[in-house]
């Protein structure tokens, strides 16, 4: 499946990192729970992601072959201060600044370790600007702001998750991720407000426009599959792209408004209890 440009994941990692840092100095309180990640007050989620980034630009910058442990991560838990506003935003204003460089000067192509078979500082590139996007969206939730992402992201957002679902069933086999296989099941997501640019993807092929973004996951004998494109499913989820991208990412309940279920509602809820990473 083709993904974004390169460059793209890097400004959008520094976007997504600006407008995390604007939830952290925004007066919200650092205690509070964050709803979606019910375990982590909002400072342990900021620190869980700026962690990540620092992570990944330790791997990227040592072209590492194999993981690299957190420990050996220089500031990778955050600033020592809890609870200072301050440090936490000029930590993660810092983190932004080298994982961004990183990643940068690595292009897409360097070889880096990584755990979904894709050893590229490409794969790395994605996977941040996906992990910031949506935790950016727990921490917004968690200070009660308005989140809004970029359609091209939150449609990648979706194909990448999809595309780590099918890499787990093939690599990690558990209970989980087997009891998603089986015949005649679909789920149809479509995306009612598409912009422009995401039509780009059918112009290329010289396929007239889509009303509005759509993908087709089956689930299949054989595992995982799914193609772009509107098709009668067992169930559909509909509403706008970020909705529909957040509620896939069990971010949003189903029943919010602006979401639609049309067909076997319990089809879905299934399949988000059993998505995962492994």
């Amino acid at each position: 499946m083709t993904t974004l440009a390169h460059d793209r994941y890097c400004d959008e990692i520094a976007h997504q990192v600006g407008q995390l840092r604007a939830v952290v100095t925004s007066g919200a309180e650092l205690s509070a729970t964050v709803p979606t990640c019910p375990d982590w007050s909002l400072e342990q989620l900021v620190r869980h992601t700026g962690g990540a980034l620092r992570w990944v630009d330790t791997l990227v910058r040592a072209r590492a072959e194999a993981d690299i442990d957190e420990d050996l991560v220089p500031l990778c838990e955050g600033p020592e201060a809890q609870g200072d506003t301050a440090a936490l935003d000029a930590w993660l204003a810092e983190t932004g600044e080298l994982v961004v460089g990183a990643l940068r000067e690595a292009g897409p192509d360097t070889k880096v370790w990584a755990w979904a078979g894709i050893h590229t500082s490409g794969f790395w590139a994605r996977r941040m600007a996906h992990e910031i996007t949506v935790h950016r969206a727990d921490a917004t939730l968690a200070a009660g702001l308005p989140y809004e992402v970029a359609a091209d992201i939150a449609a990648d957002a979706i194909d990448e998750w999809l595309q780590i679902v099918e890499f787990v069933q093939r690599t990690q086999p558990h209970d989980a991720a087997s009891e998603l296989r089986g015949p005649g099941r679909s789920i149809h997501l479509h995306a009612t407000d598409a912009e422009p640019e995401l039509n780009a993807e059918r112009s290329e092929m010289g396929v007239p426009p889509a009303e509005g973004w759509g993908r087709l996951v089956e689930l299949t004998e054989d595992g995982v599959v799914w193609r772009r494109g509107h098709e009668k499913a067992t169930v559909a989820l509909r509403g706008p792209l970020t909705d529909v991208m957040l509620a896939f990412y069990r971010r949003l309940p189903l029943d919010s408004p602006g979401l639609e279920i049309l067909g076997e509602r319990e089809l879905l809820e299934f399949w988000l209890r059993r998505a995962t990473f492994g």
